[in-house]
């Protein structure tokens, strides 16, 4: 098992940042970095590499619609070769409020372009020339009469950055199970992870190639350390409400979805009916 920890997007980075070497001297292994529609992770992620010597950094995740695929897999080839081979590409599809609103993108499709998505960064990191035929990507431009199959000029800290994959849903769960090195399931609760994931974990790995190795699990959960248990308890409820109740609209929030898979469905309608009604904000 391995100590990590997430950075808020929020605010604060400058001194988390600060506080990071003491965290990594005491053992922390790995920090992820998020990208909602705050700061942009990349940026961050080359400041931490800089400040640090052994801590490995991840993104938490880039949005898949926010770059195109050859633009993420040189990201992910430059973040690794700054921390000298350090880095972990999380990868995750984010929601249509932010893909379509922030981004101006389409959300579609998000389970067959991550799939896609992957496919193309490893054949990047391999310097292969990118000739590649998806439903959803196609690169070269069809039609173009000047576009053509290059590769990565520079050579790659490694041919197999590990990428891990953020999903909730039971097809991008088994895909990341299939493809990926790593799961990242948000609010992942021991006791009911199995009624929401155990069958599409085991339909992915059934599917996975052993050279992937076995399949990381990223379980992120809240701690908070002090003598006063309601209080931190307190410290902790905005940022439930905030994806429970706000990170979607009505039928299409995934984090709303997840938490009555678990069984909460009445707590979690009365968490989404009071944001909605009066929704928070980050200012």
């Amino acid at each position: 098992m391995r100590v990590g920890m997430t950075l808020g997007y929020a605010g604060g980075f400058s001194q988390a940042v600060t506080e990071l070497a003491d965290f990594e001297r005491a053992g922390l292994e790995i920090i992820f970095v998020p990208e909602a529609y705050s700061f942009d992770a990349v940026s961050q992620l080359g400041f931490i590499a800089a400040r640090t010597t052994r801590l490995q950094i991840a993104s938490g995740i880039l949005p898949i619609y926010s770059r195109t695929p050859a633009l993420t897999a040189m990201t992910a080839a430059g973040l690794d070769h700054v921390s000298g081979g350090r880095f972990t590409l999380g990868l995750g599809t984010s929601g249509p409020q932010v893909i379509e609103g922030w981004h101006g993108v389409k959300y579609d499709a998000p389970v067959g372009r991550t799939r896609e998505l992957i496919e193309i960064c490893r054949m990047v990191w391999r310097r292969e020339r990118l000739d590649y035929k998806g439903r959803y990507y196609r690169l070269p431009l069809e039609g173009s009469e000047l576009g053509k199959p290059l590769k990565l000029i520079n050579h790659p800290e490694r041919e197999r950055i590990p990428i891990v994959v953020a999903a909730l849903g039971p097809k991008n769960v088994a895909m990341a199970a299939e493809l990926a090195e790593g799961w990242q399931p948000i609010f992942y609760f021991p006791e009911q992870a199995a009624i929401a994931w155990d069958a599409p974990l085991a339909e992915g790995l059934a599917k996975r190639d052993p050279s992937l190795g076995p399949l990381d699990v990223i379980a992120e959960a809240p701690l908070a350390i002090g003598e006063d248990a309601a209080q931190l308890r307190d410290f902790v409820r905005p940022f439930f409400a905030l994806y429970i109740g706000g990170m979607g609209a009505r039928g299409r929030n995934f984090y709303y979805d997840l938490a009555c898979r678990f069984g909460y469905e009445e707590a979690a309608t009365a968490i989404q009916d009071a944001y909605l009604i009066r929704p928070a904000s980050f200012s």
